[in-house]
């Protein structure tokens, strides 16, 4: 037994110096790194050096997996004290996710005739939603029909600096002046609805309902109404503007075209109705009085319209006098649905608005640009107010 004890021992201590651990008195041989240091020099080098690999990789790794994601990661110029900057910017993949933003490119002065009238509230919040989605803000002033005060408006665009000018000219001549003050200040001047009528001021281009086109149409309805009788007929104009001169062009034109042939259809008095409610209502009274056997009116906007509307009811004549009036603004569609009038030939003042930013727009991008755009009209009665999302909100 202590024979195989003996061996057991010498055997343990030929093994251990077999590891190069002692010199056999328990401590490390000299230059023989102790068991804690177990690992040589160049194995630790061999370690670091594959763990620095294995960090580059899984760092190339992190990168790619970034660009799948939609991220890049660049290096940028190193900062002042020697050390990168690391920027990431969104890919194109990822813009979509993240709201636009319009850099605001600078101002659009829209001068309107008036702002009492929602016709051309219509116009100028059109023009307002369709600017912006190119960056443009416009700044909307009212003229209220005052061709001096508007003169005076087209100044202040100049003073401050306006990319371009739009207008509904309170006077169609007059206005030629103040116009041509923004040519000399290099502002190009755009109108809608009611166009410029002189050659002192320079208009880019004019957009606008097709309005000798309606009068047209509103003749036509006159006819189809009282053709086979005949009767008097009473105007409401608003001369000053040249789209209300070619409604009232078109107008006549077809009555005298059936006057011709037809029975007579006879316009016995043209007023100014100023194209509002009240002073409709006046030239309307005026009118009745003069002619108490009066069959119908047209009126050159719905406001004058439903002024005349009043002067009748007041008189105790709505029922004997028919209206045909222009616009198709909603306050106009809802009296044809309740009679009050009998039909428009409706304008698209949204459209009309809409169409008068993109010529800007087409201007500015050195497009080609006519110098006139005409919508078209078209005739709205009591059947298609019936059927009007507008009427049902």
């Amino acid at each position: 037994m202590k024979t195989i004890q003996t061996l057991l021992l010498v055997c343990s201590l030929m093994v251990f110096a077999g590891c190069g651990g002692s010199n056999g008195d328990g401590k490390p041989k000299d230059g023989a790194p102790n068991t804690k240091d177990a690992t040589p020099k160049d194995t630790g080098a061999k370690d670091a050096s594959t763990k620095d690999a294995t960090t580059k990789d899984t760092a190339a790794k992190d990168a790619a997996i970034k660009d799948l994601k939609g991220d890049k990661t660049t290096k940028d110029a190193a900062t002042k004290d020697g050390a990168s900057k690391i920027v990431t910017t969104k890919d194109a993949s990822s813009k979509d996710a993240a709201p636009r933003t319009i850099k605001k490119k600078g101002t659009i002065g829209f001068s309107a005739l008036t702002l009492t009238n929602p016709f051309f509230k219509v116009i100028a919040d059109n023009m307002k939603a369709e600017a912006a989605k190119y960056g443009y803000e416009v700044i909307v002033v009212s003229g209220e029909r005052d061709a001096k005060k508007q003169a005076d408006q087209i100044d202040d665009f100049i003073v401050k600096g306006v990319s371009a000018i739009v207008l509904n000219p309170c006077d169609s001549k007059s206005i030629g002046t103040a116009i041509k003050k923004a040519n000399d200040a290099g502002i190009p001047v755009f109108t809608n609805d009611i166009k410029y009528d002189g050659d002192v001021g320079k208009v880019v281009c004019h957009v606008a309902t097709d309005n000798y086109q309606g009068g047209k149409l509103a003749g036509q309805a006159m006819v189809k109404l009282i053709g086979e009788s005949g009767g008097k007929v009473g105007i409401l104009h608003f001369p000053q503007a040249e789209s209300c001169q070619l409604r009232v062009k078109g107008f006549t034109e077809v009555i005298d075209e059936h006057n011709k042939t037809g029975a007579k259809i006879d316009i016995v008095s043209t007023l100014d109705g100023g194209g509002v409610r009240d002073e409709g209502f006046k030239a309307a009274k005026d009118i009745i009085e003069a002619h108490s056997d009066l069959a119908a009116i047209f009126a050159i906007n719905d406001p004058s319209a439903l002024g005349a509307y009043a002067a009748l009811e007041s008189a105790g004549k709505a029922d004997q006098v028919k209206i045909i009036a222009f616009d198709g603004q909603k306050i106009g569609k809802q009296a044809i649905l309740e009679g009050k009038i009998v039909c428009d030939p409706i304008q698209f003042p949204d459209l009309m608005g809409k169409k008068t930013i993109e010529m800007i727009i087409k201007y500015f991008d050195g497009d080609d640009v006519p110098a006139e755009l005409l919508i078209p009209s078209k005739l709205y009665y009591k059947e298609d107010a019936e059927k009007d999302p507008e009427l049902m909100e």
